[in-house]
């Protein structure tokens, strides 16, 4: 995969710098708290932990931070042994999973934009908290505000907090599921990430396929 610096006199790394560099939550966003369920000797259902997910990773300059809710490396998922918990903890999982899925929170500081990016994956996402607008390649917008949610089946599309006329902090949640290659008029298409590229150096893909092998 092509990689691009993370270089700080990118305009795109000026705003809302260091907003969150105090970790998750966000200034200004509730907490969160995630519930993983499982059986006990009985074979009743129980409650094994409680915590607000794994991996947290700084986004930009501090301007956002992710949170892994929960991801999986398999489909059907094996949930005998709990190893389907212990992957999710042991893995801090690229932007999606080949033949697995990935649950991902994303805290946003004030006017923060995302670069143009397309990952070749079905992707859910939903308006936790704010108000964001999402603009495809094509230069079509919709603003998404709290419970709207999309359907990105492997298009280009960029993301922007504009909570509060971009004055407060968002939140957005996704479920990246993995599908098939995608052909566009004829052509197989591939996955860019532009500057978020520093991001997911290394964990983009767990099949070690390039995004920058294909158009």
């Amino acid at each position: 995969m092509s990689q691009q610096s993370l270089d700080p006199r990118d305009p795109i790394y000026q705003v809302s710098a260091g907003f969150t560099k105090t970790g998750f939550p966000a200034p200004g966003l509730p907490r969160t708290m995630r519930y993983i369920t499982g059986h006990n000797k009985e074979g009743k259902g129980v409650f094994l932990s409680e915590d607000s997910g794994d991996h947290h990773r700084p986004m930009g300059a501090d301007q956002a931070i992710a949170n892994i809710l929960y991801s999986t490396a398999e489909t059907p998922v094996n949930l005998d042994g709990d190893s389907d918990i212990k992957y999710a903890r042991d893995n801090e999982p690229g932007l999606h999973i080949s033949a697995g899925s990935v649950v991902r929170m994303i805290d946003f500081g004030p006017n923060v934009a995302s670069p143009m990016h397309r990952a070749i994956c079905l992707g859910y996402g939903v308006v936790l908290e704010g108000e964001f607008k999402l603009t495809l390649d094509s230069g079509e917008e919709r603003t998404m505000r709290r419970g709207d949610f999309s359907i990105q089946r492997a298009t280009s599309h960029a993301w922007h907090n504009i909570t509060g006329g971009g004055t407060l902090p968002g939140r957005m949640l996704w479920v990246l599921l993995d599908c098939k290659d995608v052909t566009v008029n004829g052509e197989k298409i591939g996955g860019f990430l532009n500057q978020l590229a520093g991001h997911y150096d290394g964990r983009y893909d767990v099949s070690g396929e390039e995004a920058s092998k294909t158009k």
